[in-house]
């Protein structure tokens, strides 16, 4: 190293990110700048505000991103030979010992020392601290397919399952939303005297949609409760225009007409905090909402399936089974399975009946849970949901197995200690005895089992139960 080479810190390359992150924040408020600055929250929301901005910054593009080896270690995949890394700031806390009086816990003062000075005692705190990380996006990389992450809700165009997804935000709205016709030309509104939501009847699906995202975002940001309300008219609308057109860009909803050319001089006058308390405003509520709602899509989906017969909820939930299974190990898949229909029915069918099949597939989903892999909460739910469709539609067979269980459970303790007084007793007799007994005992359960497994099994209906969804 040359004498007067200076030697880069971690702390030297914090800054330089740090300071490129400024001049980031101050380009950003430029209309197509600050698009793809929203484009890149929708697909990391859960990424920091200044993250965000970073990975926009270097990869617009960017849909996942992860570091070099998590690439290898998780997903199966390597870094392409040349690929620049996109460099976003980590937390890295750092420990630091610390020397303090001694308090006394009850009378709240100091500990004095055989000397007469305040004892000391040594502690280790922690502080906070960032490190500047490499990762790469998945378009720098090769290898295994990506299993698909969550469960993205695709509308687009015309909105596809428009009733569904209505529900969803209906579901997850905490004030009143109705639907009128507003004369002043608006195309809705939130009245946070009044603490409700009005939406401009008649307008296309996309439209209501986006409209109604909209002035939620109004509701959960700018409400008389909330801090929010003091924020000039001009702040509050670029604020809720900016949550709508991430959450739309999350779930597929069309984007196109969104145009953020008054931002430039929004940002004008605003100081850096300012600006900043904003974008974090942004980030937070576009991310709550996007979980929210997926989350609700979720439940609406279950209450679908309730009202379904038992070969209807079988057929969905093979086709759930087999999409994860698919999803998950490809390779596997394609070595297995030759016909993807034919699989889905034995899986259906295995639901109601039993099979091999199914119980080959509860193995697998198990093991990825005892791996602690990736998909182990996908796998979770999906045992769940296997679980939950077995006590829906056939619980007195449920409460058969369990009987049945806790039988061979009895006779196998039984014949334990039966044995090992035939042992302890040393007669061949009384041994033979004790084993004829209890292998007589073991082939009447297993028939009680196979006249269970064989017994035809009655469509079941379950009648869905209107709610009322007026407001």
């Amino acid at each position: 190293m040359e004498e007067n080479e200076k030697v880069v810190t971690q702390a030297d390359k914090v800054k330089e990110i740090t300071d490129q992150l400024e001049m980031g924040i101050k380009e950003l408020f430029h209309s197509e700048r600050y698009k793809t600055w929203l484009d890149t929250m929708s697909r990391f929301h859960n990424y920091s505000v200044n993250n965000t901005i970073l990975i926009a910054m270097q990869k617009p593009d960017a849909t996942l991103v992860a570091g070099y080896n998590q690439w290898q270690k998780d997903f199966g995949r390597n870094v392409n030979k040349g690929e620049k890394a996109i460099r976003i700031l980590a937390w890295n806390p750092r420990k630091e010992q610390v020397t303090k009086d001694v308090i006394d816990p009850e009378t709240k003062k100091l500990v004095l020392g055989e000397d007469g000075q305040p004892k000391k005692v040594t502690e280790t705190i922690e502080r906070a601290g960032y490190r500047v990380a490499n990762v790469f996006d998945v378009s720098q990389t090769d290898g295994k397919e990506l299993p698909t992450i969550g469960g993205r809700h695709e509308l687009i165009g015309e909105v596809k399952d428009y009733a569904e997804f209505m529900k969803a935000l209906e579901a997850i709205c905490a004030v009143p939303i109705s639907y009128e016709d507003i004369q002043t030309g608006a195309k809705g509104f939130f009245s946070a005297k009044q603490n409700r939501i009005v939406v401009k009847e008649g307008m296309s699906e996309v439209q209501t949609v986006k409209t109604l995202i909209h002035e939620m975002s109004h509701q959960r940001m700018h409400s008389m409760d909330s801090d929010g309300r003091f924020k000039p008219k001009s702040t509050k609308e670029i604020e809720a225009e900016s949550v709508a057109y991430t959450v739309c860009k999350h779930f597929g909803i069309d984007t196109s007409e969104y145009s953020f050319g008054y931002v430039a001089g929004w940002s004008a006058d605003k100081d850096m905090q300012q600006i900043k308390t904003s974008l974090q405003a942004i980030r937070r509520t576009a991310s709550t909402m996007i979980e929210d709602i997926t989350k609700q899509l979720k439940e609406l989906e279950l209450e679908r399936v309730d009202s379904m017969s038992v070969e209807e909820a079988a057929q969905y939930l093979a086709g759930r089974l087999d999409t994860f299974a698919r999803e998950t190990d490809p390779y596997d898949y394609a070595d297995r399975v030759a016909d993807s229909e034919a699989e889905v029915d034995t899986l259906a069918r295995d639901l109601i009946k039993g099979g091999d099949s199914l119980d080959g597939m509860m193995e697998f989903f198990q093991s990825i849970i005892d791996d602690n892999a990736l998909e182990a909460d996908d796998a979770k739910m999906l045992i769940g949901e296997v679980e939950a469709f077995r006590a829906k539609f056939f619980p007195a067979e449920i409460t058969a197995e369990t009987e049945i269980k806790g039988e061979l459970e009895n006779i196998e303790s039984a014949a334990a200690h039966d044995e090992q007084h035939a042992y302890e007793v040393g007669t061949d007799v009384h041994r033979q005895g004790v084993r004829s007994s209890v292998i007589e005992k073991l082939h009447v359960n297993q028939e009680k089992i196979a006249e269970r497994d064989v017994a035809p099994k009655a469509p079941v209906k379950v009648q869905s139960q209107d709610k009322d969804n007026s407001l």
